[in-house]
């Protein structure tokens, strides 16, 4: 699936008048990049399908707002990057009322509430070396990790990027080559800092 494949389609016309089948085929479009966009602000350990479903949720019921075709990515955009972020908001007020509770029985918490109230983190299918390395991408600034997540995550070309996050596509070049350069200082200074605490035990 290419980005640009989208643009100009009539899909979101369609969409906007109310027809399911379009509706279905904009989402079936988009969720791929929807999908990297969420994974590089949410808070790890909430769920990505949950946030995909409020964001599908929010496109159906919205996208009737969206007067010009091509503002549509930007839309899609910012209603992904802001499900996200609420989540994260919720995630932080679980915890809260977790360690709350937590000292006000004698301050000792369980370890499920030490982990949060969002539980353990769901089993990943990547190694951990992988996980390691998506972990530390998405710890960059966000208009570092989210491009370079598109591009090697879901492939998307310079321009797909560009237009989905509203910027020139010499401007994405650029932000992408300076996050693989952080993302390679952090994953060498991550792997020196592990080995000289296995040294030290």
């Amino acid at each position: 699936m290419q980005v640009e494949e989208t643009q100009g389609d009539g899909l979101v016309s369609r969409a906007r008048a109310g027809d399911t089948e379009a509706l279905r085929a904009l989402w079936a479009d988009n969720r791929r990049w929807v999908a990297a966009v969420i994974l590089t602000h949410k808070p790890s350990r909430a769920d990505l399908d949950d946030i995909l479903q409020e964001v599908a949720a929010t496109m159906c019921q919205k996208v009737h707002a969206v007067e010009d075709e091509g503002a549509f990515r930007g839309w899609l955009r910012m209603v992904a990057v802001n499900a996200a972020r609420l989540a994260g908001r919720k995630q932080e007020v679980r915890q809260r009322h977790a360690t709350l509770h937590a000292a006000m029985l004698n301050g000792e918490s369980s370890p499920s509430q030490r982990a949060g109230a969002g539980g353990a983190p769901l089993p990943g299918q990547l190694s951990e070396e992988a996980q390691r390395v998506l972990d530390a991408a998405r710890s960059l600034p966000d208009e570092y990790s989210e491009p370079l997540l598109l591009r090697a995550v879901q492939g998307l070309s310079y321009r797909a990027i560009g237009q989905i996050m509203e910027l020139p596509e010499t401007t994405i070049e650029t932000r992408i080559a300076r996050a693989r350069r952080m993302l390679r200082e952090t994953v060498e200074r991550q792997s020196s800092g592990a080995l000289a605490g296995a040294r030290l035990k």
